[in-house]
């Protein structure tokens, strides 16, 4: 039997040359040829991000080397939490398990491998939500055996999930009211980050617009985790050029995986490893957050270089 090649959804807005990068990296996996592409390029905020947005629409009717390509083009602008729920709703319709990217991530040339490899092996595991090919720029065990660990806390840089999972999703929250006065509750689902409360909160009141937390939250409440990477296959290059992150310190840069690789050893026994969850705390910890805005500051004031 030929090994399945999961689809591929690619998010687009306004960023000509990122996309460009990501489908051109995208294209060198292996298993692209085999990969069946979808592409959504939401519609222009508003007059000035017109040309940005044809000229990247221009440039999706021209993408080729994969199994199929099929691009969606909004005639409004959804932003992008909206774009991501339906588009990925729309493909999983016809597929069991998805692989998604936004347009200014770059994966290695073994990324696909990884991420199906991922798909096919926990399939049927309830205790894993998703699966991600990036790697905080954590410390990673010496002589580490496997090629993936987990955490309670999704990823939304390079990741895949399957359909059972997605589709029973509550994207509204309905219990936030009755979740929010439950101290213990809320000291458990901060064991992904101190500050993953906080947003669900400023989600749930409107104050921001979080697809991803949203995620977060109803991972929490199956009890299940995120398979990372211990190499990053991800690469952000969404901190320069034409991006809302260009002055925001880019504390997410790791260390993108050669390549080379193409067989992967993935856990059977699924549990939060205390030596990488320690690692997680302490990126979205206070201290560091504070740290991080100073690093933002001295980044937009020309005094450090940002990191790529």
């Amino acid at each position: 039997m030929s090994p399945y090649f999961a689809p591929v959804v690619v998010f687009a807005y306004k960023r000509h040359e990122e996309l460009m990068a990501c489908i051109g990296s995208l294209e060198k996996c292996k298993g692209a040829s085999q990969t069946p592409l979808y592409i959504f390029s939401d519609g222009a905020r508003g007059e000035k991000d017109q040309a940005g947005v044809a000229k990247v629409r221009e440039f999706i009717q021209t993408v080729k080397g994969f199994e199929s390509v099929s691009y969606f083009f909004s005639p409004q602008n959804n932003g992008l939490g909206k774009s991501i729920i339906q588009g990925v709703n729309q493909v999983l319709e016809s597929y069991p398990s998805v692989i998604v990217l936004e347009d200014d991530l770059v994966p290695s040339r073994n990324f696909l491998q990884f991420m199906n490899q991922g798909l096919g092996i926990y399939e049927t595991n309830k205790k894993i939500f998703s699966i991600t090919g990036y790697n905080y720029p954590f410390r990673i065990k010496n002589n580490e055996p496997y090629d993936t660990y987990f955490l309670p806390r999704p990823c939304s840089t390079g990741w895949g999930t399957w359909k059972d999972r997605w589709t029973a999703i509550d994207w509204e929250v309905k219990d936030f009211a009755e979740f929010k006065k439950n101290r213990e509750a809320v000291r458990d689902f901060n064991k992904a980050g101190s500050d993953i409360f906080n947003m669900l909160d400023r989600q749930q009141r409107g104050v921001i617009d979080s697809w991803a937390v949203r995620w977060a939250y109803n991972q929490w409440k199956t009890g299940s985790l995120t398979a990372y990477a211990t190499v990053s296959k991800i690469k952000n290059i969404g901190f320069s050029g034409d991006s809302s992150n260009t002055n925001i310190y880019n504390k997410y840069a790791s260390k993108l995986d050669p390549g080379d690789k193409n067989n992967f050893q993935f856990p059977e026994h699924v549990g939060l490893d205390p030596f990488y969850h320690r690692q997680l705390l302490g990126f979205f910890s206070l201290k560091t957050r504070i740290k991080n805005r100073i690093l933002t500051y001295l980044c937009r004031l020309g005094l450090i270089k940002n990191k790529s």
